[in-house]
């Protein structure tokens, strides 16, 4: 769950146009779905994000990703909160949601199951996250985890 060397370039790049706009980035995430390439920059502040906000920064970088072009592929820039059920990819989103409900995916089954549901309780040093699973607290590494996120109960 780290950045590529693609994505931390762009987070660099992100910054300053959302630090000027008061927002903060997120996260970043390059990916490629189908036969398309997507850049997601992921953008937040206390209260939520507006749409327009979104569409106020997503012009802003636009110009700055192709003054720079620090990626030699065509993609889709898509700028967007990180959502309700945001993901939780670096240790400080971690820190941030020490208390709240979240969902792993784990890349090896822990009791028959390769997802384990609950409440975070801490992530240590060493980044171990421990989640309690309303019967019992389970500790995993954090790169055992494939990914995690926020849990919503709709």
């Amino acid at each position: 769950m780290q950045l590529s060397k693609t994505e931390k370039i762009v987070y660099e790049l992100a910054l300053g146009p959302a630090a000027d706009s008061g927002l903060e980035v997120y996260d970043v995430e390059f990916a490629k779905e189908g036969g398309a390439r997507f850049l997601r920059i992921f953008l937040d502040k206390p209260g939520g994000i507006s749409i327009d906000e979104c569409e106020d920064y997503s012009r802003r970088i636009g110009e700055i990703l192709d003054k720079r072009d620090p990626i030699p592929q065509n993609y889709y820039l898509e700028v967007s909160s990180p959502g309700i059920e945001r993901r939780l990819r670096h240790r400080e989103h971690f820190e941030k949601a020490v208390g709240e409900m979240i969902d792993i995916h784990l890349y090896k089954a822990i009791n028959g199951s390769k997802l384990l549901t609950g409440t975070l309780v801490s992530i240590d040093d060493e980044n171990n996250l421990t989640v309690d699973t309303g019967g019992e607290k389970i500790t995993i590494p954090k790169a055992d985890a494939a990914r995690a996120n926020i849990h919503f109960d709709f």
